[in-house]
C-alpha cells in the first residue's frame, strides 16, 4: 500500500464534508426570519448607490421570461420589489404593461426616473417601429403584503431578487391571488458561486472572519451544481395553487475594479447592517487584498436562477 494512502483518504473525506456543507449551506437569499424586515430596509438608505452598483440580469433570462412566463407585448405584469428598475426597464422595453410595487420610497423614486429616461430614449420612432408601442410602467410605493390587489388579474407576477424579502406566510398566496388562471409566477434568485477569481474569494474570508462575527470559518462559495433550489419549488407546491415549477440557470461572470467591488459590497444588507467600524474595517481589508494581490480587479461569478410556476 502506498505510504500516502491515509493522507489521500483524509483529503477525500474533507472534500466530501465540504461538498456536503456547500450543498446544505444557507443560500445568499435566505435571510433569518428574525432579521428579514430589518435587513430589507437597508437598501433604501442609499438608492443611488444601489442603482449604480447593482448589476442587472443576463439577456437570456428575458428570453426565458417571454417563452416560459409569457412576458410579451401588452401582457400585464406585476413586479414585486422592483428596486431601482434593474428588471423593470428591460421588461418595459419588451412591451409589457407593468405595475411595480416597491416598499422603499427612495428606490421607487429612482425606478420612476430610470423608466422615464428609458422611455425618452426610445422616442416616437421606436414606438412606431414596435407597432403596439413600448410597454408602460407604473411604480407604486407600498409593501406588497399590504397593497390592495387590483380587480383585474395580472398575466405575470415577477419578483427579481426580491421574493425572499416578502413575508413567507403570504407571498405565494398573494401572488396567486394577483394572477389569472394560467398566469405565471416568475421568481429570479441570485447566488455567488465558485468561479471567477477563485483564490481571491478564498483569501478574502480572512477579512470577513476578522470583522464579521457571523462568518463561519472556512466558508467558501459553493459550486453552481451544489446550489439547492428545492426550497422554492416546495414552497410553491405547498400552496396547492400552482403547477410544477420550471427552472432555468445562468452562470454570469462580472469583473469589477476595487472601487466597483466595494460599491457592490456596500449595497448588501448584511454589510450595511454591520457596525460602522467593522464595516469600514472589512471594506479596507477587502480593498487592500484586491489592490495588493489582484492588480485592482476581480471577477465574481453569479448563478442567476429563474423559477416559473403557472397558476392552476
Amino acid at each position: 500500500m502506498p505510504p500516502d494512502t491515509d493522507a489521500h483518504a483524509e483529503e477525500h473525506a474533507q472534500a466530501q464534508a465540504q461538498a456536503h456543507t456547500y450543498a446544505h449551506a444557507r443560500r445568499d437569499d435566505q435571510p433569518e426570519e428574525t432579521r428579514r424586515v430589518l435587513l430589507s430596509r437597508t437598501f433604501d438608505e442609499d438608492a443611488e448607490l444601489y442603482d449604480r452598483a447593482r448589476p442587472g440580469y443576463p439577456p437570456e433570462l428575458y428570453d426565458d421570461l417571454v417563452d416560459l412566463a409569457g412576458a410579451r407585448p401588452g401582457r400585464r405584469v406585476l413586479e414585486i420589489g422592483c428596486g431601482t428598475g434593474q428588471a423593470t426597464v428591460p421588461l418595459a422595453a419588451l412591451g409589457c404593461r407593468i405595475t411595480a410595487v416597491e416598499a422603499g420610497p427612495r428606490m421607487a423614486a429612482v425606478a420612476r426616473r430610470n423608466l422615464a429616461e428609458a422611455e425618452a430614449e426610445v422616442g416616437a420612432e421606436a414606438e412606431d417601429e414596435a407597432g403596439a408601442g413600448v410597454g408602460s410602467a407604473e411604480v407604486v410605493t407600498a409593501e406588497f403584503e399590504n397593497w390592495p390587489l387590483p380587480t383585474e388579474p395580472f398575466d405575470v407576477v415577477l419578483a427579481a431578487t426580491a421574493f425572499h424579502w416578502i413575508d413567507p406566510a403570504v407571498r405565494v398566496s398573494r401572488a396567486a391571488d394577483a394572477l389569472r388562471p394560467g398566469g405565471a409566477l416568475a421568481v429570479v434568485r441570485g447566488q455567488h458561486v465558485r468561479g471567477g477569481t477563485k483564490e481571491f474569494f478564498v483569501e478574502v474570508q480572512r477579512c470577513y472572519e476578522r470583522f464579521d462575527p457571523a462568518t463561519q470559518p472556512g466558508t467558501r462559495p459553493p459550486e453552481a451544481d451544489d446550489v439547492d433550489n428545492s426550497d422554492h419549488a416546495e414552497e410553491v407546491a405547498r400552496s396547492g395553487r400552482f403547477g410544477e415549477t420550471v427552472f432555468r440557470r445562468y452562470a454570469w461572470d462580472l469583473t469589477y475594479t476595487t472601487a466597483e467591488y466595494l460599491d457592490v459590497l456596500r449595497t448588501y444588507s448584511g454589510h450595511r447592517a454591520l457596525p460602522e467600524a467593522a464595516r469600514n474595517g472589512l471594506l479596507a481589508c477587502v480593498a487592500g487584498l484586491i489592490d495588493g494581490r489582484y492588480d485592482g480587479r476581480v471577477t465574481k461569478r453569479y448563478l442567476i436562477e429563474l423559477a416559473v410556476s403557472l397558476r392552476n
